[in-house]
């Protein structure tokens, strides 16, 4: 049977409709599912409603709309093949025939168990996390740029939320943002560093075409830096601030006014001499396609052994990423689809550090691709070697590389995340890459794309709705303890939890996952109501305790406390760690 993709409006209105007729009426399976396969799906709200077309007009160089016939869910085979390439945004949904017309209630697991559940939730689309370890108890903030949960986790299994806090940014109140804890041996101190980039969802919708948006950005009051704090207990607001630091060497001290983003992401801190973040230090890191960004991130080292005064030591690019480099930046393929992120999202990723005598860090730089850096001199990082990767546009491309396995095995994993909901975009491989030999970095395969399990009313997770596939392996920036050598844990939207058997690299394959339900009610503030959660990134995050052999996963919905055999039985309470691992003692 020839697949039948949905790209027109009317389209979708007649499939949807025959859905939901099919649904009503027929008491056998259909091949688009049926609310009635099993138990959990008997009450299952409705999938939503496709995105209407008409509100993204395409603009001059943007991909256009895959043909119909190139793409779609093949009912005799359960298959889904992806658009080669489609215009950004895709945002909304975009059911296509095959795809569920409600929103799956089951839970899947396979080699994992649920240890506890919370329903917090601070981020409908991400999050990030950050534990650290005080006078003998452990602390988790979940937080986004806009609020956070503090827990007491030392019994993972009887977590305390401990705080909360919320923060006006509309009425001009900074944000909050992704940070590393660490114990400084040297100072005695432990150290907290908090990154500060310009806002994108809700601010900048079009910077083609909207020039007052785009003016707001620039003249937006805020620090584009990082602070430094001393930590002085589990909460925050008890911090003591010992410097601020804005990537825009050129401002003034206390200015608020500033160029450039701001640091992007979890900044890259060992609890030592040097600090790594990512970003634009100023204006003229320009060329970037993306719509809702302005900026084209570097990559930084600072030197903070005295945390009240961080001393800029160099600053690594990409050779097109400045206005002026538009030669060089017009070589590359995506020039001019005012789609493609071009530029860091996230620091080096580093799996040694320069003071215990690590040489390399390697950069995901978007669509620019993967470079590996010599760091060895923080105060002179050097290009090392670079790979194109294969164009997977839209989606972001080059976003997250896993480094954890790569001092004994000499294997990274590099890979982007999907923006768009219903598989509406290329499927964002996970490459594994061979950097034995720094100077010639390989592609040596991509990681198997997870199945569902047979008892699963679909057959691909393309048609389980919302997003799928990987977003990030957690931070080893800030994650406790040692990675396990064989297995890797993977956020992976609609799919949920996946960990990889990457034992042989040519030959990896799912060893475990845990897939929650695409739906739930949150708890609000008041004890009393709930409110719906948002489907389309069911798993956005995960953060695994190495140490205690726990991973966190974070839905929708709220925190899933996970274990698997893989990597050993979960532990509780505080591991005894030596100053040197970054865990204060006190």
């Amino acid at each position: 049977m020839r697949r039948i993709p949905i790209n027109s409006r009317i389209q979708r209105i007649i499939i949807l409709t025959i859905l939901i007729i099919s649904v009503i009426f027929s008491q056998s399976t259909p091949i688009f599912g049926s609310a009635n396969a099993n138990d959990a799906n008997k009450n299952a709200p409705p999938a939503p409603d496709p995105a209407p077309e008409e509100e993204h007009q395409l603009m001059p160089g943007e991909p256009v709309h895959p043909d119909p016939n190139s793409w779609g869910y093949d009912p005799e085979t359960g298959e889904f093949t992806h658009p080669s390439m489609t215009p950004d945004p895709g945002e909304g949904p975009h059911p296509f025939e095959g795809s569920l017309p409600y929103l799956d209630l089951n839970q899947y697991s396979k080699n994992m168990k649920v240890e506890a559940f919370y329903p917090y939730v601070v981020g409908w689309g991400h999050s990030w996390q950050a534990t650290f370890d005080w006078k003998g108890r452990r602390y988790l903030y979940d937080y986004e740029t806009d609020m956070y949960n503090v827990f007491d986790i030392t019994d993972p299994k009887k977590a305390k939320r401990i705080a909360r806090k919320t923060f006006d940014t509309k009425k001009g109140e900074h944000q909050f943002g992704p940070m590393n804890i660490k114990y400084n041996q040297s100072l005695d101190k432990t150290i907290a560093v908090q990154c500060y980039e310009v806002p994108r969802f809700g601010v900048l919708s079009n910077k083609y075409l909207n020039p007052d948006e785009v003016k707001k950005i620039r003249e937006r009051e805020m620090l584009r830096g990082f602070r430094i704090y001393e930590v002085t207990g589990p909460l925050w607001t008890d911090w003591e601030v010992l410097s601020e630091t804005p990537l825009d060497e050129s401002a003034e001290p206390g200015a608020s006014v500033q160029q450039g983003s701001g640091c992007q992401d979890v900044p890259v801190y060992s609890g030592d001499q040097y600090l790594f973040v990512a970003g634009a230090p100023d204006d003229s890191f320009a060329n970037t396609e993306y719509k809702s960004y302005l900026y084209s991130g570097a990559q930084m080292a600072y030197d903070i052994s005295d945390p009240t005064n961080p001393k800029r030591l160099s600053t690594w690019w990409v050779p097109g990423q400045r206005i002026g480099e538009e030669k060089q930046y017009n070589l590359n393929p995506r020039a001019g689809n005012k789609t493609s992120w071009m530029g860091s999202r996230m620091p080096l990723f580093i799996p040694k550090s320069v003071e215990e005598g690590g040489k390399y860090g390697y950069a995901a730089m978007g669509g620019f691709g993967f470079y590996v850096v010599d760091i060895s001199d923080p105060a002179n990082m050097k290009t090392v070697s670079h790979i194109e990767l294969p164009m997977s546009v839209s989606g972001t491309e080059g976003d997250n590389i896993d480094v954890s396995k790569v001092e004994t095995t000499g294997m990274v994993y590099f890979s982007g995340y999907p923006l768009n909901e219903d598989c509406y975009e290329p499927y964002k491989e996970i490459y594994a890459i061979d950097v034995r030999d720094p100077k010639k970095p390989k592609v040596v395969s991509t990681l198997e794309r997870p199945k569902p399990p047979k008892e699963a009313p679909f057959t691909d997770y393309c048609q389980r709705r919302g997003s799928f596939g990987p977003k990030r392996s957690g931070y080893a920036a800030v994650q406790p303890g040692e990675p396990n050598q064989r297995y890797m844990p993977y956020a992976f939207y609609n799919a949920g939890v996946q960990i990889f058997d990457v034992k042989d690299p040519k030959n990896t394959s799912v060893a475990a996952y845990f897939v929650p339900k695409m739906y739930g009610e949150i708890p609000n503030e008041d004890g009393k109501t709930t409110r719906p959660s948002e489907h389309s990134n069911p798993v956005q995050s995960i953060y695994v305790e190495w140490d205690r052999n726990l991973i966190w996963a974070f839905s929708n919905h709220g925190m899933y406390l996970l274990s698997t055999p893989l990597l050993g039985k979960p532990l509780k309470g505080v591991p005894k760690i030596e100053k040197t691992e970054g865990v204060s003692p006190l």
